[in-house]
């Protein structure tokens, strides 16, 4: 089938990827208190001549500080100076340094140096203030207090002015008992909103205020995300927050239609793509799922995220069933190869077991199951599936055994479960019958246990009925003990099937007990209920002439 392509995206587009970099994104993530995004922003666009290195410099060295890296931010903070000395921001780098180190004196020279350097930057003071902020909050009160009162002095509308105040009630947040808390929240909200309104630009605001909502209201972060790329559409920052916002909603489909923009930005980070290929998947939308991944694939074939998404959609695409089998093959080899590198989740084992099922390779098909359930022992759904490779391999002893570890770690287990064991051990103690008596009798024992719970616990429901009355026929003497034994549950279980809301699903068992019947009153001579039985059965299938001929010779 032919693929629609999700995106444009050719080599030298993804080439140009370093070049179209400058130091604004790995600022703005700064800003948004994401500092290894950042960090790899800034260090990637190092290399471009647009990148104003001064800038780059002073948020590598404040990443630097936050990671207990002294020497490495001061290093940066010198570098900036060397390359702008003009850019007043590193001296300020630089007082943070001292302040640390405990002289203040010589931090509020630097910091002298740095507001000579500039013309009343409302910035620059809300900057020194988060200095004192990072060093001692409750030493430094009045030192915060009189730099956010000169910011405002200098420019009341500056957006760091209030980012920086939702900071203070946001940090305030986790000291806090639930009602406080919820108000420190309220309060850090306004701000953040504050500075959004006396500055559109402001990307960090919007992504504050969208994260204190994200996981609790994600349509409150959605709608300020929204507004964020309304007037800056460009930013892979806001990109990237919306989208994580629709996946924490559980709304695949948009997460995935906002990644699609996102990974076409230059700013976009790696490990994202593979989150794009599980939100197409997860999204449902296969075809496009497919195309990306193989493009990833392409680019990189030992990616092993990318080789899973492929095959994960193409295993969703009727048009592809018969490519799905070397898919599988070529998945398993990879992780096998490495598997502390290459993890599998439960939909790997499942999807690659079923190729090989359907492949008629059982053995290799419950290998792949075992070690599924050796990784992942609380995925339940391993064991019915391994037990229904057990029924393909026509072991119904090892499916009914598989599927009793399924119930044992099932604190849910219900009817149908309790159904699919009573077959399963009914079939095991039939397929034993002759061969084995004595295990045919333990299953067929775990038959009647299950199929009893069954109909206790529905007993407007004629299947356990109707296996309990299978199960007395295998366990009939003889032969002329198995054309009665069944008569009695067979009677019941007849009246509920034809009770049921939509009988008609049932035609194959209904037509088993109506010849059973049937031949069970012609035994006791009762000719006009042999027929009333045959009738029915005749029924639901009138092209069977042999049973037609039958029943117009009874007499």
């Amino acid at each position: 089938m032919k693929f629609k392509g999700i995106f444009a995206l050719c080599l030298a587009g993804v080439s140009m990827t370093a070049m179209a970099q400058t130091h604004v994104d790995g600022e703005e993530y700064y800003k948004a208190d994401q500092l290894e995004n950042a960090k790899d922003l800034l260090k990637r666009s190092l290399s471009n001549p647009q990148t104003d290195k001064a800038v780059s410099d002073y948020y590598l060295g404040l990443i630097a500080f936050e990671e207990g890296k002294d020497s490495e931010a001061a290093n940066y903070f010198s570098q900036g100076i060397s390359a702008n000395p003009e850019y007043a921001y590193n001296y300020v780098g630089q007082g943070l340094l001292k302040l640390k180190a405990g002289d203040q004196k010589g931090a509020e020279e630097l910091f002298k140096t740095a507001d000579k350097n500039s013309k009343k930057d409302a910035s620059l003071q809300i900057a020194i203030a988060r200095a004192y902020d990072r060093v001692d909050p409750v030493r430094y009160e009045k030192q915060i207090t009189k730099q956010v009162e000169k910011a405002r002095k200098f420019n009341m509308e500056n957006p760091d002015i209030y980012i920086f105040e939702g900071d203070q009630f946001k940090d305030q947040v986790k000291n806090a008992d639930q009602s406080l808390a919820n108000t420190l929240v309220g309060k850090a909200a306004g701000m953040y909103e504050m500075a959004a309104n006396y500055d559109k630009n402001a990307t960090a605001a919007y992504v504050k205020y969208a994260n204190l909502f994200t996981m609790v209201n994600p349509d409150y972060a959605i709608k300020m995300l929204n507004n964020l790329l309304s007037v800056n559409p460009a930013s892979a920052l806001g990109q990237r927050e919306l989208a994580n916002a629709y996946y924490n909603k559980k709304d695949y489909a948009n997460a995935a239609k906002q990644y699609a923009a996102y990974v076409q930005n230059p700013s976009h980070f790696k490990s994202d793509e593979s989150r794009y290929a599980f939100l197409l998947f997860y999204g449902q939308d296969f075809n496009n799922g497919y195309d990306y991944a193989s493009k990833l694939l392409a680019e990189d074939p030992s990616n092993f995220t990318a080789q899973r998404y492929q095959f994960m959609n193409a295993a969703q695409i009727k048009e592809m069933k018969d490519q799905l089998l070397p898919m599988a093959e070529a998945l398993y080899a990879a992780h096998k190869a490495n598997p502390d590198k290459n993890k599998f989740a439960a939909i790997d084992y499942t999807l690659i077991a079923a190729e090989l099922t359907d492949a008629k390779r059982p053995a290799e098909a419950v290998a792949v199951l075992e070690e599924g359930i050796k990784d992942i022992p609380d995925n339940l759904n391993f064991y019915k599936q391994l037990a229904n490779v057990y029924v393909d391999e026509n072991d119904l002893a090892k499916a009914s055994d598989t599927y009793a570890l399924y119930l044992a770690k099932n604190d849910e287990a219900g009817y149908n479960d309790f159904v699919q064991q009573a077959l399963y051990a009914y079939f095991a103690g039939a397929q034993n019958l002759q061969a084995d008596p004595a295990k045919s009798q333990k299953y067929l024992g775990i038959a009647s246990e299950y199929a009893t719970k069954a109909s206790n616990m529905a007993e407007n429901q004629y299947k356990p009925v109707k296996i309990l009355g299978d199960i007395a026929i295998a366990q009939a003497p003889n032969d002329e003990a198995r054309k009665s034994a069944g008569q009695p549950l067979y009677e019941k279980a007849i009246v509920l099937l034809e009770n049921s809301a939509d009988p008609s699903r049932y035609t194959s068992d209904a037509k088993s007990i109506y010849s059973y019947l049937g031949n069970y009153y012609v035994g006791k001579d009762n000719i006009a209920k042999a027929k009333e039985y045959f009738n029915k059965y005749l029924q639901l299938a009138p092209n069977d002439e042999a049973v037609r001929d039958y029943v117009s010779k009874l007499k």
